[in-house]
């Protein structure tokens, strides 16, 4: 099977009239979209050429962007109260595939990495498509989105994986970075007219700010630990690296690829979270159906090695996800031969069934990654 045509099928299949794409039409509980999920996917469809789907996706994000622009001064007065943010103020991760919020029924949706995802991905889309038309009839909910990023970035609030509400995390700061630098971008060379608002500068805070306290032992740490008894923002040594690190180099380009804390990180992730012969875990405490390898993270390191020149470890990880596809060539969010946890497994399979297949996002870094390696070639 062509594996690389199966994925932008799955994807092109699955995504809704809305523009949305379903993180996963087989998991009841991934029958949302995620801003994160869609914007790499949407990149992948931009890779591939298939912009009108990416087009679609960019126009229900900014949908969804402006029918809950009311929330950000609602959290600009309650933090000038000095209170803390609820589902009155906080702009969601995940919506109904029509675009609403789902309700109040517990998910932890205070996650900020994805409205700095989608500035990226758009500003991606419009360089690989040639359209910039879209940010004129877009202009708004990019502005709002840019407010919203300034009032939460220092903010405690769930990690990428769900996790960890107390902590910030360097890969979400990240993508607020990418976000800023992509729009940034737009601004100078004509494409976007937005009025001033400093984003320049907050891009610099935002770098300082990680340089400060995320580093610990020459590396990036997967958590930062926000102010308490007396203490500042301080990096948690504790916490191991975490793959999701390697957003701070690619896409994000907080930092470059051949930075010596990036190198750092990447070194780690190689060491305790790449297997031999496999594929990319998490974390090294993943517990989540029972912490097995995650195929988009293959596809992200692969990625990382295609751009930094070192394509045999880059064709290792494609051939590696390419192995994992089941029978109809669909690819899922993890793999079980080499489980971290194992006496985990089980809870989660009753919890919500097996794991997630397809993961449209595992089939976009696929993409992703088949991509850049054909690029590394000319």
């Amino acid at each position: 099977m062509d594996l690389l045509a199966h994925s932008r099928e799955v994807i092109l299949k699955y995504q809704h009239k809305s523009g949305a794409y379903i993180a996963c039409p087989n998991f009841p509980t991934y029958h949302f979209c995620w801003l994160r999920d869609g914007s790499f996917i949407a990149y992948a469809m931009d890779r591939s050429g298939n912009f009108e789907s990416s087009d679609r996706f960019y126009r229900w994000v900014a949908m969804v962007v402006e029918r809950y622009a009311g929330k950000v001064a609602v959290l600009a007065e309650q933090l000038r109260n000095n209170e803390k943010p609820d589902g009155s103020s906080i702009l969601n991760t995940r919506f109904t595939l029509d675009g609403f919020e789902e309700g109040d029924n517990g998910w932890g949706n205070f996650q900020v990495d994805g409205y700095g995802s989608w500035l990226w991905g758009l500003a991606e889309h419009v360089k690989l498509s040639g359209n910039a038309s879209i940010l004129v009839d877009l202009a708004k909910p990019i502005q709002t989105t840019i407010e919203y990023l300034k009032l939460v970035w220092k903010l405690p609030n769930y990690d990428c994986w769900e996790e960890h509400p107390e902590y910030l995390h360097p890969y979400s700061l990240a993508t607020t970075y990418g976000g800023l630098a992509a729009i940034l971008d737009l601004q100078t060379s004509g494409l976007l007219n937005l009025p001033e608002m400093g984003i320049s500068a907050l891009m610099d805070e935002v770098k300082q700010f990680l340089l400060q306290n995320a580093v610990a032992k020459n590396k990036f740490t997967k958590h930062i630990l926000p102010p308490n008894a007396g203490l500042g923002y301080t990096p948690d040594a504790t916490s191991g690296v975490d793959a999701s690190l390697l957003g701070l180099a690619i896409p994000y380009k907080v930092f470059p690829l051949d930075d010596a804390l990036m190198r750092a990180t990447i070194e780690s992730i190689e060491t305790d979270l790449w297997l031999k012969g496999g594929g990319v875990y998490r974390y090294k405490a993943d517990v989540y159906y029972g912490g097995g390898e995650w195929v988009l993270l293959t596809g992200w390191l692969g990625w990382y090695y295609a751009l930094a020149g070192q394509s045999a470890k880059a064709q290792q990880c494609k051939q590696w996800m390419e192995a994992q596809a089941d029978k109809n060539g669909d690819l899922p969010e993890q793999v079980s031969q080499h489980l971290l946890a194992p006496a985990r497994q089980d809870y989660w399979i009753k919890e919500w069934g097996p794991v997630a297949t397809p993961l449209l996002w595992s089939h976009a870094m696929y993409i992703i990654l088949a991509s850049e390696l054909e690029t590394s070639k000319h």
